[in-house]
């Protein structure tokens, strides 16, 4: 069986985004052309890759395992086309970028490494901070943020997948202290809290049904304030509370029963990480290098 691999492309951006609108307006075609491309597709192969509804489309399971076996080897080829195109001995010079520490130090961290490995020549800056900044006035190259949270004069590019959030304690502490059953049950509990430094203001906790779609955000309560993102695990670990933890932070720590998962019906997704740029007509070659790196 030999697929078109620009059908195959095509399924991964409808996997990615979750909507034959956005892929078409991407790849400028009409919608009905990239649900036909994808309805081809799912016939040649004999399997349902999407859910569709009027409101939404879905991996289904055999969808997710394509996606998943197909995104690395688009990602690899991409990457090695790129490094074909460039000649790496003549990409010099310094990108400064800043962002949050779970987009740099855990999301992107890889693919910075093995950026830095492609061209060596390259020096990155990298920024990890809470606070949001102007990048032009603080002389950044780019930003990274999640999606929505940047001006609306800025190019923005996708360059993770949807982020999870979680709630989590551990064993002993819900043990002493009861594991509660709805978000409201939380207030009753000691909650690790946040403050978020461009507001100043502490991060209320927000929750979304995973079936009724119901949203909604609660000002927690708790006998401890942190300003990093990495000391609300901490405390959660050290048995001080309850913590509103991003997933893949803390997969390990629940894989190995040293954190509990709660009230998962209630966890919110939201939109993957973006770099953002200047809209200027040009940006520099080496910006455009790491854009292209860097996209999913």
């Amino acid at each position: 069986m030999q697929e078109n691999l620009n059908d195959l492309r095509t399924f991964l951006l409808v996997a990615q985004t979750g909507s034959f609108t956005k892929v078409a307006a991407q790849l400028n075609l009409s919608r009905a052309a990239v649900s036909h491309t994808i309805s081809q597709l799912e016939r040649r192969l004999g399997l349902k890759l999407f859910n569709r509804t009027t409101r939404s489309v879905a991996t289904t399971d055999a969808g997710q395992q394509l996606y998943q076996q197909l995104c690395p080897l688009f990602q690899d080829i991409d990457s090695r086309l790129l490094n074909i195109l460039n000649n790496q001995n003549q990409q010099r010079g310094v990108l400064r970028i800043n962002g949050t520490i779970h987009a740099i130090s855990v999301i992107l961290w890889q693919k910075f490494r093995r950026f830095l490995e492609h061209y060596p020549n390259i020096t990155l800056e990298l920024a990890a901070e809470m606070k949001f900044i102007d990048i032009v006035a603080e002389r950044y190259d780019a930003g990274i943020r999640e999606g929505g949270l940047m001006d609306k004069d800025m190019i923005a590019v996708r360059v993770s997948e949807a982020v999870r959030m979680c709630y989590v304690a551990t064993p002993e502490y819900l043990s002493r202290h009861g594991t509660p059953q709805t978000p409201e049950a939380l207030l009753k509990h000691n909650c690790i809290r946040l403050r978020i430094p461009t507001y100043n203001n502490l991060l209320p906790w927000e929750f979304e049904h995973s079936k009724t779609g119901e949203r909604f955000k609660l000002a927690m309560q708790g006998n401890l304030i942190v300003n990093q993102p990495p000391m609300t695990r901490q405390a959660a670990l050290d048995n001080i509370g309850i913590s509103w933890e991003m997933a893949d932070e803390v997969e390990a720590d629940i894989q190995s029963g040293r954190l509990c998962r709660i009230l998962s019906d209630w966890e919110c997704i939201y939109p993957g990480y973006y770099l953002y740029f200047p809209n200027r007509t040009e940006y520099s070659p080496l910006l455009k290098t790491l854009v292209e790196w860097l996209r999913i």
